[in-house]
């Protein structure tokens, strides 16, 4: 037992230093881009979804907590919601990064998931055509998911440590599942069972916590991840944006409906996707 743990502490070190670096640049990019993305998406109208797919794929403080409390005011459509929730990324990048996968690798995963987004994003519009209000909404930061009001380098810190934490733990248990079960016992419970893995991924993918997106990801580098499980728990993994939906809209079967959706979406497209000679 603990050389599994001694293994996963060695393996989580060495991201240390890729992870600090990867939120530093995140940060930035969010303290320059996260008023205006959200502005963005205010403006849209029809073409709400195409702007929320695009938008969500780059690491921003709660975008998608943002988004659910426009679309709970009236102002973003359901579409635009939907396509949000299914680009963004929460920690997936990061880690990406940190584990020196190849930029063709991560830059076919960022593009599945924008032009997946936005194809339901739109569809979802197109089925639900509901008129958006044309009132504003103000004061819409959500402060769950970082601590965005304490400066860059404070919040890259407490990004980094946070996620070191889930990827040590992560790593350690798949070490202890891995030595208990084998990697090939593993492999065909999980990798060589279709659709299993995509509707398990697609229900941990939900999880409201960037917790299920670090669970994801390392199991896919790790080998214990098909691709098409893969993405199917990144499509439907959008941080804390469908929890931020369920408390800031009281119409629970509307919230349901747009869960349904991303559920169903992110599976059947992880499927199909993954399925292709692409990863």
């Amino acid at each position: 037992m603990l050389d599994y743990f001694l293994d996963a502490l060695i393996d989580s070190l060495k991201l240390l230093p890729f992870l600090l670096l990867t939120y530093i640049v995140m940060e930035l990019l969010e303290h320059k881009l996260s008023s205006r993305s959200i502005s963005a998406v205010n403006k849209a109208g029809k073409f709400g979804p195409a702007i929320g797919g695009l938008l969500g794929i780059v690491p921003q403080c709660g975008f998608s907590a943002a988004v659910s409390n426009l679309y709970a005011g009236g102002i973003a459509t359901r579409g635009t919601l939907v396509a949000v929730f299914l680009s963004t990324s929460d920690e997936m990048l990061p880690i990406l990064i940190s584990e020196n996968v190849s930029v063709v690798l991560i830059l076919k995963i960022l593009a599945v998931k924008v032009v997946a987004a936005i194809f339901v994003g739109f569809m979802v519009d197109l089925a639900f055509k509901k008129k958006r209000s044309d009132h504003t909404i103000h004061d819409i930061c959500e402060h769950e998911h970082c601590d965005c009001e304490h400066g860059i380098l404070r919040s890259a810190v407490i990004h980094t440590v946070q996620i070191f934490v889930f990827i040590l733990i992560i790593s350690f248990i798949m070490n202890i599942v891995i030595g208990l079960i084998g990697r090939e016992n593993l492999s065909n419970l999980i990798l060589n069972r279709p659709v299993i893995g995509e509707l398990i991924a697609g229900v941990v993918g939900l999880i409201p916590n960037c917790a299920s997106s670090v669970v994801i990801t390392q199991l896919y580098l790790q080998g214990g991840m098909s691709a098409g499980a893969m993405l199917s728990g990144l499509l439907t993994a959008s941080g804390v944006g469908m929890l931020v939906l369920f408390r800031a809209n009281r119409n629970l079967k509307d919230n349901l409906i747009t869960l349904a959706i991303v559920f169903v979406s992110g599976v059947v497209l992880g499927s199909v996707i993954g399925l292709l000679p692409i990863f």
